[in-house]
Parts: C-alpha cells; sequence; structure tokens
C-alpha cells in the first residue's frame, strides 16, 4: 500500500478532527445546551474534580493566556460559581475554590457529559469499545511523547481484576519493609483490607484502580465503604519506585474523588501514618484536614497513627 503524501496525511488529520468534534458535540450552540463555552466548561471542570488549585496551574494545564483565565474566573465570581480562599499550606497564596453554587450548577453538566459519553459507548460491543479506547490511548501517548510534555502521563488506570489483589498485598509488604522497615505483619493486615474489600464488594459504592506503565502494574488506589453515612474510605494507594515523578499518586487520589462524588459521598476519609510523607503531602496538597492522632507501635516500629478527612 503507498505512503500517502504529507499533503494528505494533514488533510487526513483535520478531517479527522472534524469528524470527532462533530461527534462529541462541541460545535453545538453552548456545550452540553448550557451557557458556557468549551473553555469555560474545562475550567468548571478542573475545579469540580481535581479540587482547590493556584490559577497559575490552571494557565499551565490548560494552555489558557493569563488574561484569558482571569476573565472566565471574575465571570464565574460574579455568578458566585467561584471564590478564592488560603492555600492550606501558605496563608499568603490563594487557591480557586469551586463554592456550593458552582458545584450545584456544574454537576447537571457533569452528568450530561457521561450519559452522552455513556451512550455512544453503548452503540458498541465490548471488543469494539475497547479498540475504541486502545486507539485513544494510542493517539495520546503518540502526541505526548512528540510534544516532550512534562505532564505527559505514561500510565493509563483501569479497574481491578482478577490477581489484582494478591498484587496489592504481595507489593505493599515488599515496599514497606524496603523502604520503611516495617515487618510482615503490616502485609498480613493490607491482605485483611484486600479480602474485605473483594468479599463484600459493591461496585455502586466501592471502586479499585490499578495503575500500569507498559503493561505492567505500578500503581493503586480504592474507594470502600467506611459504614458511616455518605463517607468513604481512601485506601490502598500504592505507587512503584519507578513510576514515581509523574504525578501517579495525585491522579489515582483524584480519581478516587471523581468516583466518590458521583457515587453521593459526602465526605473522604484515610488513615495513614507519620512515615509515610509523600502521601501525608498529596492529601494536604487535595484539601485533606489531619483529624486525629495517635502514638503507636505497630509494625516493629514506634510511629503516629493520623486519621485525614476531605469534605467532597
Amino acid at each position: 500500500m503507498p505512503v500517502p503524501a504529507f499533503s494528505d496525511r494533514i488533510a487526513a488529520v483535520r478531517s479527522f478532527n472534524r469528524f470527532f468534534t462533530r461527534h462529541i458535540g462541541v460545535l453545538r450552540e453552548g456545550l452540553l445546551h448550557s451557557q458556557f463555552t468549551l473553555t469555560e466548561m474545562r475550567v468548571l471542570y478542573e475545579l469540580a474534580h481535581h479540587g482547590d488549585q493556584p490559577q497559575t496551574a490552571l494557565c499551565r494545564d490548560l494552555g489558557l493566556d493569563r488574561g484569558y483565565l482571569s476573565r472566565i474566573i471574575a465571570k464565574f465570581e460574579n455568578a458566585g460559581l467561584v471564590s478564592k480562599v488560603p492555600s492550606a499550606t501558605d496563608g499568603r497564596a490563594k487557591l480557586l475554590h469551586m463554592t456550593e453554587q458552582g458545584r450545584a450548577v456544574y454537576e447537571p453538566f457533569d452528568r450530561a457529559s457521561r450519559e452522552e459519553v455513556g451512550d455512544m459507548l453503548s452503540r458498541f460491543d465490548d471488543a469494539s469499545q475497547q479498540r475504541l479506547l486502545d486507539a485513544m490511548q494510542t493517539i495520546r501517548e503518540l502526541l505526548d511523547q512528540e510534544a516532550g510534555l512534562k505532564y505527559a502521563q505514561p500510565f493509563v488506570l483501569r479497574t481491578h481484576r482478577a490477581g489484582d489483589m494478591e498484587w496489592i498485598t504481595r507489593r505493599h509488604g515488599e515496599l514497606y519493609t524496603k523502604l520503611q522497615g516495617w515487618d510482615s505483619s503490616f502485609e498480613t493486615l493490607v491482605g485483611e483490607i484486600c479480602t474485605d474489600f473483594e468479599r463484600h464488594f459493591d461496585p455502586a459504592l466501592e471502586r479499585c484502580w490499578i495503575a500500569e506503565m507498559g503493561g505492567k502494574p505500578v500503581g493503586s488506589i480504592a474507594v470502600a465503604r467506611s459504614g458511616e453515612q455518605g463517607v468513604a474510605k481512601l485506601r490502598l494507594l500504592l505507587v512503584e519506585e519507578e513510576a514515581r515523578g509523574y504525578g501517579l499518586g495525585s491522579r489515582l487520589v483524584e480519581e478516587c474523588h471523581r468516583f466518590a462524588r458521583a457515587a453521593g459521598y459526602r465526605k473522604m476519609r484515610l488513615w495513614t501514618t507519620d512515615q509515610q510523607r509523600e502521601a501525608r503531602h498529596i492529601y494536604r496538597s487535595k484539601g485533606y484536614v489531619l483529624v486525629a492522632e495517635e502514638p503507636v507501635h505497630a509494625f516493629g516500629k514506634d510511629m503516629v497513627n493520623e486519621t485525614w478527612e476531605l469534605d467532597l
């Protein structure tokens, strides 16, 4: 088969862009029949799903002009959708925060978007859906690799399947023995958590994700019921050493928040210790607050048990 001329390849990419935008509906007057433009909806999406963040981070992540974003934020502030709040780690810094009114306005559009994508996917069988997702992932990988983007994410997330809980248990035990010097009782505890999660798994209220790089598992996290109405547990966060530095831990936590909000939870709760510095940094950056501490001797070490919470 002859290789098409470069000009023909350019035309093919432009044709695909027109085809795809027509199918996902961005050419409609008002995205999802709303009063918001596509860019405005992207800003709302970032704040709704990724939590409070500096305006400079939004500029970088969305590739927006600072003045253009400032005008969008001013519009949202005037409408009561967004406010500016002090950073929990730097009182001088201000973070963009979606208000309750903003969340009430945004969530129907978010739900409508999920339903539209669900309707589109439902036209295909499972094998065809996977082909579509694989093709999308290939496009992302190639474009990120070519652009050399610092925020390119060389990992993919999937929900857990047979054998994953054994991997989570084993790697928690191995990593915490290597990095923290903990004894085997920690692996036993993780095994009990995984067994309980599997035995009582409710897909409507619980979810576990595995991160993969090159087909190899490199991370995990889970949302589990707490037994308290409206409160979910964040559990089993793990990032392999070779997968650090790509923002994977932060992405896994964000995925939990996204699912928890959609499932109707109003609060996240987690247990960690004062020895998990990197994880604690992620939790704090996402808005978690330390609500309880208890000095203990566990897993062969003296440490402080900590409970952190986040209002969704």
